[in-house]
């Protein structure tokens, strides 16, 4: 139910009663159906469109509450059309439904927030409500055009990815319907001493950090052709297809974090091997071990595990030292290799 996402954001169940303005806006009409009435009209059950409503991450309704409008029964319909067509199934739309809503919905609070902090810019003037959606209104046919663009960006590029790997030799790595395996590189990179840090800071200070760490990572994991998983406070996940292109994002990272003014120093955790590919998150073996590499290693360094340095071995720009095996959390016995800039490198 893809549509579910961005039909249903907005008239959160959560507390209070819906803006009808808000509704008007953003839903194009008001809340007019109850669970069982939105049910008939989409041909679904109730069950599943409870299913859903909880996969997108919205709070509960009571069953005789008119919560559902029209466009919530058009996203339902939607995603029984993708069903009746073999593209997914109902397990795996309730998946993509829970995807959707975590993404998007952090996406819209921040939209939100940023329009909110443009009507309070002058704080001697109240909050107009009637203004703030007449402002709303115009500028959401622009975000709406920016977002589809972009999505249709990373669907061209992924497309195209997936395209030249099955026309190489070997074909793409193995996939099924909830996502696809393949051997892949999965690097941890955090910034050291962070919560200290941040004790000292207010609010306008760390944001000012997380943004040159975010800037950083995303810059240099870009150049590398590797891709951003995920943010997490002061760590980045990332995956590359290749364990010479994390270990170049890895030590570039380091090496640039050491010139910037006001960023802790960071430190890296790298693994390869069989990793789970699913609804834009990675999962597996390897992405466990690179967190725990993480976590024991010293700032400015970069650990990795040995399959990675298996792939890195031979080729004279990478030094390799092997370290003594450590104990940490699922694994008794992880052995790190400490990754250094081989001398050939210049």
């Amino acid at each position: 139910m893809s549509a579910g996402a961005g039909a249903r954001h907005g008239d959160g169940a959560a507390a209070g009663e819906p803006h009808p303005g808000v509704e008007e806006l953003l839903l194009g009409g008001g809340r007019a159906y109850t669970r069982q009435e939105v049910a008939e009209r989409a041909g679904v059950g109730p069950e599943r469109t409870r299913q859903i409503w909880r996969a997108l991450g919205f709070a509960a309704v009571d069953d005789d509450a008119r919560v559902f409008t029209d466009a919530d029964a058009e996203a339902l319909r939607a995603g029984e059309r993708l069903i009746a067509a073999g593209l997914i199934t109902e397990e795996s739309e309730t998946m993509m439904a829970r995807a959707l809503g975590h993404h998007l919905s952090r996406l819209a609070e921040w939209q939100v927030h940023a329009l909110w902090t443009w009507a309070g810019r002058d704080p001697a003037r109240p909050v107009d409500s009637a203004a703030l959606l007449e402002h709303a209104a115009v500028l959401l046919p622009e975000l709406e055009l920016l977002q589809r663009h972009v999505w249709r960006r990373h669907l061209a590029a992924y497309a195209g990815r997936a395209l030249a790997e099955a026309d190489a030799p070997g074909g793409a790595g193995e996939a099924h319907e909830s996502g696809d395996v393949r051997e892949r590189a999965v690097g941890f990179t955090d910034m050291v001493g962070y919560t200290r840090m941040t004790r000292g800071l207010d609010s306008a200070a760390l944001g000012r950090v997380l943004d040159r760490f975010e800037t950083l990572t995303g810059d240099v994991v870009a150049e590398g052709r590797g891709r951003v998983v995920k943010t997490i406070g002061d760590e980045v996940l990332y995956v590359c297809e290749s364990a010479a292109s994390a270990a170049e994002i890895a030590l570039e990272l380091t090496t640039r974090a050491e010139t910037e003014p006001g960023l802790p120093r960071l430190r890296t955790g790298l693994a390869h091997g069989p990793v789970l590919s699913r609804f834009g998150d990675v999962y597996g073996p390897a992405v466990n071990i690179a967190a725990r590499l993480t976590a024991v290693a010293r700032p400015d360094t970069v650990l990795v595990n040995t399959e990675l340095a298996g792939e890195l071995a031979g080729d004279p720009a990478y030094s390799l030292k092997v370290l003594r095996p450590v104990s940490v959390r699922g694994y008794s016995r992880l052995r790190p290799v400490l990754l250094r800039r081989g001398r050939s490198a210049g």
